[in-house]
């Protein structure tokens, strides 16, 4: 089974176009398209339906493509166990984590960061975004989890770009629908510490709008600001996800005019970024977020 012809398989069934295929894998686009004529002659199949807009997979491409990607995974697996037993690099890896480990994808990054690199103990600290941030500064962490733009001293791999949203309680929809930043500021808020991104994405927001936010309660962790949401104590900043599956199951109600968004990166002092512990961890969690 040649493998460079299952991942051009795979790229042009992800891109759709053949030009776009070629880009990516950085090839010419005749040569993918040898690559996928000679994959569809050893394997008798047709992969794929030429159309006004480019490529489109078969009902046999589509139902090989699954296949096909997890031959590829598992043969980067392969070669990630090899190099790891012949790994000589060791040491500890002091490691910020934020939000809930799920969204970070931080048990898939350690079960990587372990399974290439054995030698190498971690430590997890959980925290406030702006309390990583500072850890780092002070070397007491190696690396870490933050939402939002570190600063230059650090070295910073975006993950991934999200929303947040204004979640009021039950009942409250004619007080927050069709409303801005200027008069839900008159509304009471479940704030948080400076350290934390709410409290950074808020301070801004009403800022532009030279607006004071009344603040009823402050509050650290982002479980017991949802609670006191759904309790009917006021309006607090909830990740899109969680504000959706929270007006859906419960009933509460998002601000329709109002929303904010943020990057959750992985940062280490910019100085420290080619340490081998800290620059294998940064290229295992690139893959992990941008080899899907």
């Amino acid at each position: 089974m040649d493998l460079t012809q299952l991942r051009a398989f795979i790229t042009v069934a992800r891109e759709g176009n053949l030009t776009r295929a070629a880009q990516s894998l950085h090839l010419t686009q005749p040569a993918v398209s040898l690559q996928i004529k000679s994959l569809q002659s050893n394997l008798k199949v047709q992969l794929f339906t030429r159309t006004p807009n480019g490529m489109a997979l078969t009902n046999d491409g589509a139902k090989l493509l699954p296949l096909a990607e997890r031959i590829i995974a598992c043969s980067s697996e392969f070669m990630q166990a090899a190099e790891s037993l012949h790994s000589t690099l060791s040491g500890s890896l002091s490691i910020g984590t934020i939000l809930d480990p799920e969204f970070t994808r931080l048990g898939s990054f350690l079960k990587k960061l372990v399974e290439g690199y054995p030698h190498i103990s971690t430590q997890l600290q959980q925290g406030m975004s702006g309390w990583v941030h500072q850890q780092i500064k002070n070397n007491a962490l190696d690396a870490g989890y933050y939402l939002g733009n570190a600063g230059r001293i650090y070295h910073s791999l975006t993950l991934t770009s999200f929303s947040y949203n204004v979640l009021a309680p039950q009942g409250w929809k004619h007080r927050v629908q069709g409303k801005n930043w200027d008069a839900l500021a008159a509304l009471p808020w479940i704030w948080s510490p400076p350290e934390s991104v709410h409290n950074r994405l808020l301070t801004k927001a009403f800022a532009e709008y030279k607006a004071e936010p009344v603040r009823v309660a402050l509050v650290d962790q982002e479980a017991s600001m949802l609670d006191l949401v759904k309790s009917g104590v006021g309006l607090s900043l909830v990740r899109e996800s969680i504000a959706l599956r929270e007006a859906h199951a419960h009933g509460q109600v998002i601000a329709d005019r109002v929303s904010v968004t943020t990057e959750l990166c992985f940062i280490c002092l910019k100085k420290r970024k080619h340490e081998p512990a800290i620059a294998n961890a940064f290229s295992l969690m690139n893959a992990l977020w941008n080899n899907e």
